[in-house]
């Protein structure tokens, strides 16, 4: 997995570098108090939305895991999903299909 950041500055004389968390997490409390969030609201909450998203899509775990050192944290994430919405998803997939030529050597 590439490392470097994940957000840039795209205007003004700094454009092109990292945006720092901290600028990143200011500009996101700004931009929630000016959409009318009264609810507190932490950058890291995109992050948390992002993994339900990607489970959503049939992103394999381990994927949306990367770059967190324990699998358990990220699952915590997931906590969120309804279940019918798992076992609906598990039931749209298509039947695992083998070769007719399978086992026969």
């Amino acid at each position: 997995m590439p490392v470097g950041a994940l957000l840039c500055v795209v205007g003004g004389p700094t454009a092109g570098r990292p945006w720092s968390a901290t600028a990143a997490r200011a500009t996101l409390r700004q931009l929630a108090v000016a959409a009318g969030v009264r609810r507190r609201f932490a950058a890291h909450q995109l992050r948390h939305a992002h993994a339900v998203g990607m489970a959503r899509e049939g992103v394999p775990l381990v994927v949306i895991q990367r770059q967190h050192a324990n699998l358990g944290i990220t699952s915590i994430y997931l906590e969120g999903i309804d279940s019918s919405e798992i076992i609906n998803t598990v039931h749209q997939r298509p039947a695992p299909v083998l070769p007719a030529s399978a086992g026969l050597r």
